[in-house]
Order: structure tokens, then sequence, then C-alpha cells
């Protein structure tokens, strides 16, 4: 079996709108999350994603692109501050969609596991029943 939630591993928990980051500090078999803080996105109309907004595209789906945006370049500076080696990745469908274009080399070589899941307003224990899935 392989360990795709590994000790130590971060967990970030992420949509549109936030993210969640949580350490595992039990193992691939007995999943243990702590949490380690939130990310909420900052300077939208100042940092937003690049190139120029289709005129179809609505004012938040532009804020949640500029908040993945925000997001990929948060992993990076803790990937390249030996923040975490094993990174395993939960948000909903469009959010992964929109972010995983975005990781940095170093971040995508440390990724271990993804979900494509709205779990942001989980409890802990029903993310950890989550990963379980990822780890069989």
């Amino acid at each position: 079996m392989t360990e795709n939630v590994p000790q130590k591993a971060l967990v970030v928990v992420a949509d549109g709108i936030g993210a969640r980051f949580f350490r595992n500090l039990g193992n691939a078999l007995h999943i243990e999350l702590s949490a380690e803080g939130e990310l909420k996105p900052s300077n939208l109309l100042d940092e937003g994603p690049s190139g120029v907004r289709p005129s179809e595209q609505s004012h938040q789906e532009n804020d949640e692109a500029t908040f993945a945006k925000q997001l990929a370049k948060d992993l990076y500076r803790r990937a390249h501050g030996g923040d975490f080696a094993s990174l395993v990745l939960i948000a909903d469908p469009q959010t992964l969609g929109q972010i995983r274009p975005l990781l940095h080399k170093e971040v995508q070589e440390r990724l271990t596991a993804e979900l494509g899941k709205t779990l942001t307003k989980a409890s802990i224990s029903d993310i950890q029943k989550a990963l379980v899935t990822l780890s069989d």
C-alpha cells in the first residue's frame, strides 16, 4: 500500500474563498490531523489572476481564480522553506482544476494525493474519514 497521507504530511482543505491547513500527526494507517491555520483571500482587486477577465466571467469566478493563485504561491513558499515533504490537497473540483496548473514543480513533486471534494466546513473527523479512502 502506498502512503498517500504519510506522517507529517501537510493537508490543505480549500475552496474558492479560503483554505485550512492541517498536519497529519498519525500515519497513513491512522490519520490524526492537527489544525495549523488558514489562508483567506487578500488584495483580490490588486492581485487578479493572470490575463484579462473574460466578460462572461463573474467577479466571484475571478476572485476564486485569484485565490487559487494566492494559495499556489503560499504552497510554493512553504515547500521552498522546507515546511512539508508531503502534501495532500483537498478542494472542490472547480478549485482543484484552477490550482493544479498553478502549482510550482517543487510543490507538485511533494503532492502525494488529491481529493476533489468540498470539505472546507467539515469537521476534522469528517476530513480524516475522507482521507482514509485515499489510503485504501
